[in-house]
């Protein structure tokens, strides 16, 4: 049996991004380009997403496994992810209050322990899009 990568994430962006959706629809506008990039750049760089351990269903086909992939691998991606990422963490901490913020934290702390979710099935993981995220 070989063993999984473990991947590391401090925030559920997939749960902000939701969030996001509802209250600004032009926000898709700005993510949606970049996520089909990572997803289109990681499978150039022959990522698998089975070969990273998975510690809660709600987390399955995240895109912070392709960010992280990438990360490891390319150092194109690290430049242009230092560029990009702060403007759209502003962006997105425009949208979603401080306290989702601490609650999309503790969702992630909670899935990286393999815990149950304190928010799951809530209305934000009930989205219809959350599997899309």
């Amino acid at each position: 049996m070989v063993s999984k990568k473990n991947t590391v994430c401090n925030t559920c962006t997939r749960r902000l991004v939701v969030i996001a959706y509802r209250r600004s629809p032009w926000f898709r506008l700005v993510r949606e380009p970049l996520k089909f990039t990572m997803r289109k750049w990681a499978r150039l760089y022959g990522f698998n997403p089975e070969e990273y351990e998975v510690r809660s269903p709600s987390c399955y086909h995240c895109i912070r496994f392709y960010k992280n992939a990438l990360k490891e691998r390319s150092g194109l991606f690290r430049l242009l992810h230092s560029l990009v990422n702060p403007a759209f963490d502003a962006i997105l901490e425009r949208i979603v209050a401080k306290e989702e913020v601490n609650k999309a934290e503790a969702h992630a702390r909670a899935a990286m322990e393999g815990e149950a979710l304190p928010y799951n099935g809530d209305k934000y993981t009930r989205d219809p899009w959350w599997g899309k995220i």
